[in-house]
């Protein structure tokens, strides 16, 4: 008997499928990494994403690509409904074993990784974490996929809508404990305003301090500190367009202000190693700061930033 032959309907509902599949099951992993990072922080990790970019992206990926991967599903085993034979059909095979074996490599290289991470003592619960999650995913996609090359699906469609179903809501929450960790949008926009702000603050320091060494003496404003040939042009703040608050309140002290939406947040960093004009040493900034105006007092070490006509 002739082996039904695959149109480009089916190669391409095929391809586009597991392309969807792979990459949803990518992001999920992912997703759910990231949220293991943030309960359980490595203290040796150097930087943190205060704009949670992976967050975003994997949620993004899951929001466009898994719905697009259901529905191909529902027109592949609708188009099979109809037609039994198009279950022999040679792309189909491809995909599913495809699928098997990937699933089936994931499974065999997380217990390897784990056995040797347990053999090293270098068992911690955040990997322990990200190996469960791992075998969960790939242990599922590999019954699934199994169920359906022996045909188990296509006898039992109720059960594969509970199962699509299932693995929507369980997609649908993992979108949803995204937003619980990195905030809606808005919030994460007035992060970045509060963060421009700081930045702002840490280069209109280093101005000031630059114009005491050269004239060892504090600017009376802002104003001052400008220099075209540079092309040091005083920032203002990025939200309200106004003017940063700046005052002197001693011969090496001065003040620097500015108006804040939310309070510094522990992704956030705090300290910051701001480099120094010439004679100085870097040193570490706090710019912790709270809700509404705050404002940081500085005070210039002669010793550590001493005047240029003395370094001469």
């Amino acid at each position: 008997m002739d082996r039904p032959k695959t149109t480009p309907k089916d190669f391409f509902l095929w391809a586009g499928a597991m392309v969807a599949l792979y990459v949803s099951v990518f992001s999920l992993i992912t997703l759910l990494f990231e949220y293991i990072n943030y309960a359980f922080p490595d203290v040796l990790e150097d930087y943190v994403d205060p704009y949670s970019g992976t967050i975003r992206f994997a949620m993004a990926s899951l929001i466009v690509l898994f719905p697009v991967f259901l529905l191909l599903m529902r027109l592949i085993r609708n188009d099979i409904a109809r037609n039994a034979e198009k279950r022999d059909l040679w792309v189909r095979r491809w995909a599913l074993f495809l699928t098997v074996f990937v699933a089936g490599a994931a499974i065999a290289v997380d217990l390897i990784t784990l056995i040797n991470y347990f053999l090293g003592g270098d068992l911690t619960t955040r990997f322990a974490l990200k190996v469960v999650v791992v075998l969960l995913v790939a242990g599922a996609g590999l019954l699934h996929f199994l169920a359906d090359i022996w045909g188990y699906w296509v006898q039992n469609p109720s059960r594969a809508q509970m199962v699509g179903w299932g693995a929507g809501a369980l997609i649908l929450c993992s979108i949803a404990a995204g937003f619980f960790i990195m905030g809606s949008p808005s919030q994460i926009r007035l992060y970045r305003f509060d963060d421009q702000k700081v930045t702002d603050l840490q280069n209109i320091q280093w101005q000031v301090v630059n114009y005491w060494q050269q004239k060892e003496m504090l600017p009376k404003t802002l104003a001052e500190v400008a220099d075209p040939i540079s092309g040091f042009m005083i920032p203002v703040d990025p939200q309200s367009g106004e003017q940063y608050g700046y005052k002197t309140t001693g011969v090496l002290k001065f003040q620097l202000c500015a108006t804040f939406n939310a309070e510094s947040r522990s992704t956030q960093t705090i300290e910051r190693t701001v480099p120094m004009p010439v004679g100085g040493k870097d040193i570490q900034d706090t710019w912790q700061h709270g809700v509404g105006e705050m404002c940081f007092d500085r005070t210039i070490d002669p010793e550590r930033y001493p005047p240029f006509r003395k370094t001469q």
